[in-house]
């Protein structure tokens, strides 16, 4: 995971300055944060962009791969730093009252508003990762079925059963949810009865495209002398949610993502959010492949699983015992790198999940904390009866 020492090093900034002085930060020290601020999240999407080549003591040990379970969590952590940054720049030390004077009195609370629906999409991702802990549990059947000595029909169909299963969970058309068939998860439901504990109780209108795409509405960049002041770290942030709720949802099963790579406001001509703005371009690109092809997600264990499953049922298809060398030497492989990606799966679904709740909690605390201060800056407005 990513370092957070440059984190610790902001906020200990942020505090020290801050508590010097009661007031609203001067504009020299505003504007040293703020670009400071953007800085850190240019550096943090640069990372997840194009991971920085490994120290020699760690040569042996390659960057994770572009939406694999190890990038999420490196997204996921590079998006709690962003938040407790923001959130220090946003409120510490400073005058309740300016946070209740335009432009401010609309978009802390537009900000809130995108909080309040990333956190209708971190529930989704949460129930999707239990569905993805299902099928690690189905590969790993077929894992033990095909790994005995000698091999017979027995194993070989107990396997194709497993993955048949699999595959039919994984094989969902996103398209279809526009015309109201219903989420992803209720479609899977039938499947077997052991889909159904894994069912998520969301109104059937509900879809993560459209909460993704809500989201980045309304998203103006600041103008004028809003570029140097406290809107535009309002803004980045924004963007930061945005797409990190955008990325989360084409990586993993969520109800209704139709048309997901549109319409994804991201601001290429500033420094700051030119990773973010490569990193939408890369994915949007694997998700129109993914919509042809019918995938269940972007996530590259779930892309090399559903591989490696239709050719271990293909071959189940064809199975005559005994397997010919050069069938026998391709069919280990296959179930060598199938034991591979469970292995990621078992390390790597369970910390992640665990990690999309943090994320839950932390917008909870960081939308209580400013509505606090909020509340404080509406009480001190009020004038004191003499």
């Amino acid at each position: 995971m990513p370092t957070t020492d440059n984190q610790g090093s902001f906020l200990n900034l942020i505090s020290i300055r801050r508590n010097q002085v009661t007031t609203d930060p001067v504009p020299d020290q505003e504007q040293e944060d703020l670009d400071l601020f953007q800085k850190q999240v240019s550096t943090r999407f640069s990372d997840l962009l194009s991971a920085p080549s490994p120290s020699p003591s760690e040569s042996s040990i390659p960057p994770p791969p572009l939406f694999s379970i190890s990038w999420l969590r490196n997204l996921l952590d590079a998006f709690l730093c962003c938040e407790a940054e923001f959130k220090a720049l946003l409120i510490s030390g400073r005058d309740p009252s300016s946070l209740s004077k335009p432009p401010l009195d609309k978009l802390i609370p537009d900000l809130l508003d995108r909080h309040l629906k990333a956190l209708d999409i971190c529930n989704a991702v949460s129930h999707a990762l239990d569905l993805l802990r299902h099928w690690h549990s189905l590969a790993l059947i077929a894992v033990s079925s095909l790994r005995r000595h000698p091999l017979g029909e027995g194993q070989v169909r107990r396997a194709r059963k497993a993955l048949s299963t699999l595959l039919t969970s994984m094989a969902v058309d996103d398209r279809d949810h526009s015309s109201g068939g219903g989420g992803s998860f209720h479609r899977r439901a039938p499947v077997a009865k052991n889909f159904r504990s894994l069912s998520w109780a969301v109104a059937r209108s509900w879809s993560a495209a459209k909460q993704s795409h809500a989201m980045g509405a309304n998203l103006v960049a600041p103008r004028g002398a809003e570029v140097t002041s406290l809107p535009m770290p309002i803004y980045i942030m924004s963007n930061v949610v945005v797409f990190v709720m955008w990325a989360l949802v084409a990586a993993v099963p969520c109800q209704d993502r139709a048309g997901l790579a549109t319409h994804l406001p991201v601001p290429k001509q500033l420094t700051w959010a030119q990773p973010m703005s490569s990193l939408v371009e890369k994915i949007g690109e694997d998700w129109k492949k993914k919509e042809k092809k019918g995938e269940a997600g972007l996530l590259e264990e779930i892309q090399r699983m559903e591989r490696v499953a239709q050719w271990l049922v293909d071959l189940a298809d064809s199975f005559m015992f005994p397997l010919d060398e050069d069938k026998a030497v391709e069919l280990a492989a296959q179930v060598a790198e199938l034991e591979e990606i469970c292995t990621k799966m078992e390390e790597g679904l369970l910390p992640l999940q665990q990690q999309v709740r943090e994320v839950f909690h932390k917008m909870v605390r960081s939308r209580a904390d400013v509505l606090e201060v909020l509340d404080q800056a509406g009480k001190s407005s009020i004038p004191v009866p003499y």
